[in-house]
């Protein structure tokens, strides 16, 4: 991604924070998902690379939304379920 679409999808995670569930590879290392951002993946062999490539992967899916006219839904809860 280039800095321009960088920091035009500031516009959208300015002050947002994004939940991620992060799940272990049985060969090693992470991957990440974006429950309110749907398709929003990333992996990483560590959890700090995990981090940053999942902040790179919100940046630009938020950067296709705003091309496309659109704006992720702020309002989507997650919740614990006990079964």
């Amino acid at each position: 991604m280039n800095g321009i679409a960088s920091i035009s999808a500031k516009r959208y995670t300015k002050d947002m924070n994004y939940k991620i569930v992060i799940h272990r590879e049985p060969q090693g290392g992470f991957w990440a998902e974006v429950p309110v951002l749907p398709g929003c993946v990333s992996h990483g062999d560590t959890l700090p690379e995990l981090k940053c490539n999942i902040r790179e992967a919100i940046a630009g899916y938020l950067e296709v939304m705003m091309e496309d006219g659109r704006e992720p839904e702020h309002d989507v809860e997650i919740a614990e379920v006990a079964v």
